[in-house]
């Protein structure tokens, strides 16, 4: 379990982005990789959020960022 990723996402979806991005900047794994590629995807930066893919071994997310974030926790919890 990812209690630190877990604890990102909980702060991203109570609108700390900046929290969130610390945290995912923190973790050298590969969710961590995918959360920080999912945090630059809400911000707009495609490219940023291209390279984090790349990192997290992933292709970008073709769903909604609502279920992006619903896969993230899923992927974390298990």
């Amino acid at each position: 379990m990812h209690a630190n990723l877990i604890e990102a996402l909980d702060l991203l979806e109570a609108g700390d982005w900046d929290a969130a991005h610390a945290i995912a900047q923190d973790d050298p794994g590969a969710e961590a990789a995918w959360l920080h590629a999912h945090l630059h995807r809400l911000e707009g930066d495609e490219g940023n959020a291209a390279y984090w893919y790349r990192r997290a071994g992933r292709a970008p997310f073709a769903g909604t960022r609502a279920e992006e974030r619903a896969a993230l926790r899923e992927a974390l919890a298990g």
